[in-house]
């Protein structure tokens, strides 16, 4: 029913209105946005009714067909592959600190602590978005 409302806009306007809401929106994610401001955006497409009334799902979902974004989710070898990556950068750095020791430079040792710590704590975050997604 949707589609039909769709097609009786002109294309041109069609495109406007996009554009409009690609300006909004900006680089941010749509889910991140508050529903608040969904329900503002999901306002300004001429044929959706009652957006006061939506949750944040349904909103996120007709701005994402009105602006046919398609959802892509990342693949789980591709994370897998990410925290490979991360833990081979921390082996690399838990050298460099033992050296900074060895050579008593305490300010790198602790600077290259900190960069470890962060780069556990990435493939802690990774590894939980993909246990997430498994289940």
């Amino acid at each position: 029913m949707e589609e039909r409302r769709e097609e009786q806009i002109p294309e041109e306007e069609k495109k406007k209105i996009q554009e409009e809401i690609k300006g909004i929106i900006g680089d941010r994610r749509i889910e991140k946005i508050t529903a608040t401001e969904l329900r503002e955006i999901a306002m300004k497409i001429p044929w959706v009714k009652g957006a006061h009334a939506m949750q944040k799902e349904e909103l996120v979902k007709i701005i994402k067909d009105f602006l046919e974004i398609k959802e892509e989710k990342a693949k789980p070898a591709e994370g897998k592959e990410k925290i490979r990556e991360l833990k081979r950068k921390i082996r690399e750095l838990k050298k460099e600190r033992e050296e900074a020791l060895k050579n008593n430079d305490k300010k790198r040792a602790a600077l290259l602590r900190r960069r470890i710590s962060r780069l556990k704590k990435m493939t802690r975050k990774i590894a939980r978005k993909l246990a997430k997604e498994a289940a």
